[in-house]
Formats: C-alpha cells, structure tokens, sequence
C-alpha cells in the first residue's frame, strides 16, 4: 500500500502506475501491447535444457515461452503467452465468420454422460478419471462431444432451429504415457473444438465443408501451408474426416502429397459461407495427399515424379463428420416437418491452439532461434538500443516506440544495459519479425539500422521513414 499510497491522494489525478508500458488508445485486444525488456518478465536461456527432445521444446524454453511445471504441463510465460493469444485470436475470427458460436463449458465433467454414449470404459487411460467428496465418478474433459450434445439436446427442439454450430476454446487434459516434446504432446493443452447439428446429412456435408474452408483460411492466416489429408477418425468415430498438415523438417510423421498443394491460396478468394463450397474442398481434396498411415504408394508413384512431394509434417487441426454417433445413443432430437422425431447429423471440428505455437517454431525457426510469422509474433518491431548511457539513442528509442505504438504496432524495446552481442543474440532467439537498431554512428548520420529476421537483410533508414515502413 505505501508504495501506491501517493497515486490516489484525494485532489491529484490518478496516475498509470506502469508509465513505460504503452498502448494504443483504440486499441483492445493483448497483440498490440508494447513493452520495455528491462521491465519485461522474459528469462531467457544461453544453453538447451537437458530434458527438450525437439526444436521446438528447445527453443520454447531457451526463449522464455514456457516452464515445465509437471510432466507434460507447462506455465505460458508473458511471450508465449501472447503468442498463445494471437493464435487464439485468429481461430476466434475464423470460426465467428464461418458462423460457429462460442461457449465456455466445464473442464470437470460427469462419468455419466460419458457412459450414456458408450466412451466411458472405451476411451482408455488417457482420460483422467477421478471422484468427487460425494463418491460420484467424474473425469478431467479430453474432449466435449457428449456434452456439447446434450447442451445441443437440451436447447434445441425443431428442426426449424438448425443449423447450429458451437465451439469453445479451453484446456483438456489426455494422461498420455509418455508426455515429451514440450507442447506437441503435452497432458495439458489449449483446443478449440466445435460441433455441428443438421437435420440431414446434405447439412451436415454443408457444416463440415464450411470448417474445412475455415480451417484453411485460419492457417493461412498464421502464415502456414496447412494440407487437407484424408484422416483415419478414430476414438472420435465417424467415416469422414480430414487432418490439416503443416510442413516441417523436423515433423512427427512422413507426409505424400502432390505439389500443387503447397502453392494453393485460400486467401485470395471471397468466401460466401452460405453457398456451396463442394467445388473448393473438391479443390484441395482432388489432388493426392496422405500421410503415412493412409499413403497409397502406388496412387503416389502413379504422378509424374516432379509432381510428388515426400515431406515431413505436423497435424494442427483436424475434422470429423461421424453423422448420428452420438445423437442416437444420447437421443438428441428434433421434431421435423410432420411432427417427426429426427435424429441429427452431427460433425466435430478441432484445433490444438497451444500445438500451433510448437508447430509454427518446427516450420519456422534457424540456427539463431525462432523466426514468427508476423501475423501470431508477440511483437511485430523490436527496438534494439546500442548504448543505452547515451542521451540521444535513448530519447531516438524513445520517439520511435512512443510513435510505433500510437500507431498500433507492438514494439519490445530492449533498453536493458548489456553489450549488443547479448541483445542480437536474444533478439534472433525469441524471433521478433522486425529489428530497428539504434545506435551513436548510425544516429549521427540520421540514420538507423532496419534488420529483417526471416531473411536478414538490413537497411539503414532515417527515423521517419520506419514510422512510415511500420506504420
């Protein structure tokens, strides 16, 4: 309290206890935040820890994403944590703009809900199963499809109330055996799942092909070139199902597919939710691509030889139509036409959000470190202050992230008093997209130092001609 007390004496104006940190006054949501590194909590690491397997386990932890807290569950630290946010953020806008409406529900859930499908006994060990003070069964949700149904089943009585799609984005937890590889496969993680409800299949086709666009719009959107690869379904259940594959040296299983795929745009076009969108999904699906588990080698080796891609991938999102799976034994009706009662269709649509971060670091990163696509980069500007004991590079940094963050940008300014060797270093390790290098030379020729992180090239640039590059 007494180190506050004079913030809120009677007569004074309140004042920002935290005046370095700035923001931009339209601004509402985290990705547009900015930051002094000297005030920033960012532990980073000069050497790998012992216990990462992968690139990205690695490079999480030497650039102070995360902390393992127990095995397979990690705390987000502020980086990481924003980065969490902007994938967070664009799966949100994704699935709104395909109609999808969010809900929150419980990570607690009751054993028999999951016995009125028939999962409880067949889902296996991977679910934790625990008891409340009452004795009564419950679990630790892996998955909602039970749940969601019966919310569906609760709410919705006519036929006249489909279409419906909602989803959710919140932590899970699978007891897998043997958590390793940092996030990629931890126990703990962030999903976004959503399900659909239609009256016929014909609809519920219409649902599962307005994910599958979304879906290729939101990693796109990421920077990543996700391919459609027709997918075994599973414990979900089903009989059509799609997973979405990122490219990456480093990834988890053998990819084949034709590569054409590779230079689709999804972006490009204006997508009518509302009509047809066979004609896409039969775009992406028609061209061959599989992973290892259901690769046809002869349909492969049957392209011309320039055409086949053999790569190695990381599944981000996945989809499923499984139609009345769950809707028949958990008896989620509508009352049709005549009165009839209707067993609904049903489609299942997932993302694993805290995945995306270790996927994106296998397809993006260097020897130096992580290399963000902007569009999920904690910050898309890092000032780096040469000398921070010099008046004028200080207050040359400080125009620029005073004006760089007025505009909407997200500038970390590493104004921390060390040699510039350890600031490069850091600055390539966590992957900011842009660099703005201050220092006394460059300053008193008018100019400062620009530094792409994906390509390295470097510019010198006069002051305002980054505001305007970055503005």
């Amino acid at each position: 309290m007494a180190v506050n007390s004079q913030l809120n004496r009677p007569g004074l104006p309140l004042a920002d206890p935290f005046p370095t940190v700035r923001r931009h006054p339209d601004t509402r949501t985290e990705d547009r935040f900015s930051m002094r590194m000297s005030q920033y909590f960012l532990p980073t690491m000069k050497e790998t820890p012992s216990e990462a397997q992968i690139v990205s386990h690695r490079l999480m932890l030497r650039a102070g994403l995360v902390r393992q807290t127990s095995a397979g569950i990690y705390a987000w630290l502020p980086l990481g944590l924003r980065v969490l946010r902007n994938i967070e953020r664009i799966v949100r806008e994704e699935q709104d703009g395909a109609g999808a409406q969010e809900v929150l529900m419980p990570t607690i859930q009751s054993a028999d809900l999951w016995r009125e499908s028939g999962r409880y006994d067949a889902y296996g060990p991977e679910m934790l199963r625990i008891k409340d003070r009452h004795d009564r069964e419950m679990l630790y949700g892996p998955t909602n499809e039970e749940m969601i149904t019966v919310l569906f089943r609760d709410g919705v009585k006519s036929y006249r109330d489909l279409p419906k799609n909602l989803y959710h984005i919140q932590w899970k937890f699978r007891d897998e055996v043997r958590p390793r590889f940092g996030v990629m496969r931890g126990r703990e993680f962030l999903m976004k799942d959503n399900y659909s409800f239609d009256v016929d299949k014909a609809g519920a086709i219409h649902s599962y092909n307005r994910m599958f666009v979304a879906y290729l719009r939101t990693f796109a959107r990421m920077g990543l070139k996700a391919i459609p690869m027709r997918a075994d379904t599973g414990p979900i259940g089903g009989d059509l199902s799609h997973e979405f594959i990122i490219l990456a040296e480093t990834g988890e299983s053998a990819v084949f597919c034709h590569k054409g795929l590779v230079d689709k745009d999804i972006l490009s076009r204006k997508i009518d939710y509302s009509s047809d969108l066979q004609g896409i999904v039969n775009e992406w699906t028609s061209l061959y691509a599989a992973t290892d588990e259901m690769h046809d080698a002869k349909a492969f080796e049957a392209l011309p030889e320039g055409d086949r891609l053999a790569a190695r991938g990381i599944e981000v999102g996945h989809i499923f139509y499984f139609g009345t799976k769950y809707s028949k034994p958990m008896n989620a009706v509508v009352a049709g036409p005549g009165g009839e009662q209707i067993t609904v269709e049903m489609g299942s649509y997932g993302i694993g959000v805290s995945r995306l971060v270790g996927g994106i670091i296998e397809a993006s990163h260097d020897d130096a470190g992580i290399v963000w696509p902007e569009e999920v980069a904690p910050f898309k500007v890092a000032i780096v202050n040469l000398k921070p004991d010099d008046g004028a590079v200080g207050g040359a940094c400080q125009k620029l992230y005073d004006a760089l963050t007025a505009k909407g940008v997200a500038v970390l300014h590493d104004d921390r008093d060390m040699r510039p060797g350890g600031k490069f270093a850091d600055m390539d390790l966590i992957g900011i997209p842009w660099q703005v290098i201050v220092g006394p030379k460059g300053l008193a020729a008018g100019k400062v130092e620009v530094k792409n992180r994906k390509t390295g090239a470097r510019e010198e640039l006069p002051p305002e001609q980054v505001l305007a590059r970055f503005g």
